[in-house]
């Protein structure tokens, strides 16, 4: 290793890892900075090295990127719950798709170097979007405090004011953790105190109500705290006390108990609502949760006849998407609150052909399948973890016509593309940005059964790839977007289509032209020019 600990260098930084952070190399030793940019100088010092690689710590920056913004959170760097807000938020977008290649490139499914990966739709308003929280609470200074663990850490960094938690679910737990001092509440300690550990809240967002769990390590009496907080925030219909008595990081235990109000809250997504329970999986972001499940029905493509399978269904939110458009659909979760709340949910509106199981997928549908339910598109939504290997080999064995694959990792995508793509191929990857300012995304991937009886595989290497030209056509709405996304620079139909011509695209003869005679048309100027050519080539229209 030509690095050693404590030691201080300069680095050229050439990209941002997944997880956010700068990667450069000083004399071919692979060096991981946090808190760095592409394209930066910068002065680090060597905090760990590795057999294959060395961490440092940035000290300062030579030359900023231009796309370097003042985070605008006050303890950003102290936290680590946001990785990447110091990039401006355009530019978070274009690192979302390149973190996707970065993985595909790193397991090298089959094909995946010609992948149509689409760019990341961002949000209008990348703020406030978490409807839900799950703060651990400790006792420190004299009082109990509410937030995250600072990462690789057992420190929690307190919470007040964080610019991406739902503005109401903030407002409430500030307020727990008042209560729990004034009504002197023991707050869990790892070694001597049994008592509150985690509080979770989550806001329906369409319908404004609230529900909250206090996780705890034994009994306690929260009538006092419950009487003050439904008196102050009349939006809270359900709290519920979880006991996990585990040494564990596992934040909740077996049973969950309502304590006050209703068994679930009201949410919406697309043209239906649904019902949610303390511990049921949803979406932490309500806003792009709309965009994610309106790219899943686009990229699904059902007909009336189909039969599908809503693996990792949660309490049925992507399944009910399907109900009236399909013959059958049926789903199974292994959180028996969720089944139960998919099963109401169905009878609620009036969808009879929806069936929900609890248990693992891999499983499930394998019994099915012997019982003779033969189902022909199939969702999985599996968590960071990606799909079990007997998941994988089931899918693999039964072979759905149509499949899509909703990830929120895309290494254990890429991981598990290489082996769903000895039977499908992956007609495109739409990224949807569901956590501004983190380095993580989530994507939608149709993938479509291959007639392996009448395929050839064709093993081809990325420099052979140099040689070939593998083009699509992109349209002009799609090249507009992108250019204003990673410019900020509104382009013309005209602008391209003169870009287009200029590089030997073809185009109809009236693009370059004024409708009135011998009117002079203005050129595409050169700033706009240059960005239409990086769209072309990011699009594969252009070597």
């Amino acid at each position: 290793m030509n690095v050693k600990v404590k030691q201080r260098i300069p680095l050229k930084i050439k990209r941002m890892g997944i997880n956010g952070e700068g990667i450069g190399f000083y004399k071919k030793t692979l060096i991981f900075v946090e808190g760095a940019l592409t394209g930066e100088d910068v002065y680090c010092q060597i905090t760990a090295v590795k057999r294959n690689f060395a961490q440092a710590r940035l000290l300062t920056i030579n030359k900023p990127s231009p796309y370097r913004v003042q985070p605008a959170c006050s303890i950003y760097e102290t936290c680590g719950g946001c990785q990447i807000m110091h990039l401006r938020y355009d530019q978070q977008l274009a690192y979302k798709d390149d973190v996707i290649k970065q993985a595909l490139k790193k397991f090298k499914p089959k094909g995946y170097a010609s992948y149509d990966i689409r760019p990341t739709i961002g949000m209008d308003n990348p703020w406030h979007y978490r409807a839900k929280l799950q703060f651990q609470t400790r006792s420190f200074g004299g009082s109990v405090k509410a937030g995250l663990y600072q990462q690789g850490s057992h420190r929690l960094v307190a919470l007040t004011d964080c610019l991406v938690q739902d503005e109401l679910t903030q407002a409430i737990i500030n307020r727990v953790t008042q209560l729990l001092d004034k009504y002197h509440l023991p707050i869990y300690n790892e070694r001597k105190i049994a008592g509150v550990r985690t509080v979770m809240i989550r806001k329906g967002q369409a319908s404004g109500q609230v529900q909250l769990i206090f996780i705890t390590s034994k009994a306690l009496d929260f009538d006092d705290v419950i009487a003050e907080l439904i008196r102050e925030f009349p939006q809270i219909k359900t709290v519920a006390v979880n006991l996990n008595t585990s040494k564990t990081s596992d934040i909740y235990g077996d049973k969950t108990t309502i304590l006050w109000g209703q068994e679930t809250i009201t949410e919406e997504v697309l043209n239906y609502s649904f019902e949610l329970s303390p511990r049921a999986f949803y979406q932490l972001n309500p806003e792009q949760t709309n965009r994610l499940y309106g790219e899943v029905v686009r990229a699904l493509d059902v007909s009336p006849k189909d039969k599908l399978i809503d693996a990792y269904c949660g309490v049925g939110t992507i399944g009910f998407i399907f109900a009236d458009k399909v013959a059958e659909v049926r789903g199974m979760d292994i959180i028996p609150e969720a089944i139960a709340d998919a099963r109401e949910n169905a009878k609620r509106l009036g969808f009879t052909n929806a069936t929900y199981e609890a248990g693992k997928s891999e499983d499930i549908i394998p019994r099915w399948y012997k019982e003779g339910y033969r189902a022909n598109a199939l969702i999985v939504d599996p968590p960071r973890t990606g799909l079990d290997d007997k998941l994988l080999e089931t899918i693999l064995d039964v072979r759905p016509e149509k499949m899509v694959y909703v990830s929120c990792n895309a290494s254990s995508l890429a991981r598990d593309l290489a082996k769903l793509t000895k039977v499908y191929t992956v007609d495109y990857i739409q990224s949807v940005d569901m956590f501004p300012h983190t380095a993580r995304t989530e994507a939608v991937v149709k993938l479509s059964k291959r007639d392996i009886n009448h395929h050839i595989d064709l093993e081809i290497n990325e420099d052979d790839l140099k040689d070939i030209s593998v083009k699509k056509e992109a349209t002009y709405s799609e090249i507009k977007d992108y250019v204003f996304r990673k410019f900020e620079l509104k382009v013309s139909t005209l602008n391209i289509a003169q870009v287009k011509r200029k590089l030997g695209i073809t185009e109809r003869e009236n693009y370059n032209h004024s409708k009135k005679e011998n009117q002079r048309v203005p050129n595409c100027p050169p700033k706009k020019e240059q960005a239409i050519i990086d769209a072309l080539s990011w699009f594969g229209m252009i070597e």
